[in-house]
């Protein structure tokens, strides 16, 4: 054989390796907020909806978005330590009703605490039955949505529609507690009538900002404060101190952290219950707010929580956005409704054109089409009304949910070992 044999050309390392994604860095992060409230001002001016970045309407969708990123973020507790929570809406409905049995007599403070515990022992439950009996994480989760529907049913009849009893005289019924005292809110006092007199001038995007500040800076509660605390504090404890590093490498990889001497039984415990309280605490504002417990309340606020930490990557930031996104409009059908709804159309069908032309740059051709299919229709059904029937208001806190989570499917990581079952001593 001759000596210049043949060599196949040597591949090179980084052949195998999935191309990798850009990071949203903090400036790319602002420059699409800017484009964001640049897009949306343009909107108001077209449509002639002042309603839709006035102070109230934000206010309204922080009060909104509060409930949902408590629930949201006790999700993202529970998951990051390998348990699927789906019964986060269960502990929002124990957490309203034990904030509506304590608020009337002693306070909205103690409502808040009694929500905070209604919504732990759901999680105790949760944690009893997927760490310790190994039981499939989401059939224990549609058992806690059932079993605390029914039982709180059964307890607000006993204890809020008694003949005779205190609580029936202050006007508690089968189906709602009495009546409980406002939350202390806080209005910053130098800060808010400025924006409000600057919004009122309408001025392209100047005034959009004004009354998106003024939402954040007037008649907030005490609540929404202690929520954004627990965001940020969420942050710091998962991802910059040593116990939130072991909790999490129990949902990424509990046989490995056992290795290493974590407890994982004991790290998953203390995450469903975290999960549970930081639930119960939304049901509680609810609660709050109304200043009673009512059936039914919850209106679904858990599984859209679930959703926002979904769409937030089971991050505390995205979270936040998303819960601020699915607040807002689930505020249009209390405030605004229709005509709010209807210029709403228009913003869709522009992301659905920049969808079209980002899938058909990545070769998605069908897709693509669709979405201008869709961004056409949409166009079609804004010229031709002048609003919304009221089921469509009504549905937009559900359809903005499936429809982000279409969107964001495709850069979704969840933790590795979520939902899997785990015994102690399997690694050795």
């Amino acid at each position: 054989m001759s000596g210049n044999t043949a060599t196949a050309p040597e591949r090179p390392k980084t052949a195998g390796l999935k191309k990798l994604r850009p990071k949203l860095t903090f400036p790319v992060v602002l420059l699409l907020i800017s484009a964001g409230l640049i897009l949306l001002s343009a909107l108001r001016v077209i449509t002639g909806t002042d309603e839709m970045f006035s102070t109230g309407q934000i206010n309204a969708a922080l009060a909104g978005a509060v409930p949902i990123g408590l629930a949201g973020l006790g999700g993202l507790w529970a998951e990051r330590a390998g348990v699927i929570n789906i019964g986060l809406e269960g502990m929002m409905i124990m957490g309203t009703f034990a904030a509506g049995a304590v608020g009337w007599e002693y306070g909205p403070w103690a409502a808040a605490a009694a929500g905070v515990i209604g919504g732990a022992l759901g999680g105790l439950i949760h944690a009893v039955v997927t760490v310790t009996f190994g039981v499939d994480h989401i059939i224990s989760g549609v058992a806690i949505n059932i079993l605390a529907l029914g039982a709180t049913q059964y307890l607000a009849k006993q204890w809020f529609a008694e003949e005779g009893s205190e609580a029936q005289i202050k006007g508690g019924t089968d189906r709602t507690s009495p009546q409980m005292d406002d939350m202390p809110s806080i209005t910053v006092p130098g800060l808010s009538p400025g924006l409000e007199s600057i919004e009122k001038h309408h001025w392209f995007l100047v005034s959009d900002l004004a009354g998106f500040l003024g939402g954040l800076v007037t008649d907030v509660s005490w609540l929404t404060v202690l929520a954004v605390a627990l965001i940020v504090g969420t942050f710091w404890v998962l991802w910059r101190t040593s116990f939130g590093l072991r909790l999490r490498s129990c949902g990424e990889s509990p046989v490995a952290a056992e290795s290493l001497g974590v407890n994982v039984y004991k790290y998953k415990y203390a995450a469903v219950l975290v999960s549970g309280g930081l639930a119960g605490l939304g049901g509680a504002f609810i609660a709050i707010s109304t200043h009673f417990y009512n059936e039914g309340q919850t209106g679904g606020r858990g599984y859209i929580g679930l959703a926002a930490m979904i769409f937030g990557n089971w991050r505390p930031g995205g979270l936040a956005m998303g819960a601020g996104l699915f607040g807002y409009t689930d505020s249009l059908q209390l405030r605004s409704g229709g005509p709010v709804v209807h210029a709403l159309l228009l913003l869709l069908a522009v992301l659905l054109v920049a969808l079209a032309a980002w899938k058909w740059r990545q070769g998605g051709r069908l897709q693509a089409g669709l979405s201008l299919l869709f961004a056409v229709l949409l166009v079609l059904w804004y010229a031709f009304t002048d609003t919304v029937p009221l089921e469509v208001v009504d549905a937009t806190p559900y359809v903005a949910t499936l429809l982000v989570l279409a969107l964001s499917a495709q850069r979704l990581r969840a933790p590795k070992a979520i939902g899997k079952a785990y015994r102690r001593g399997e690694g050795s």
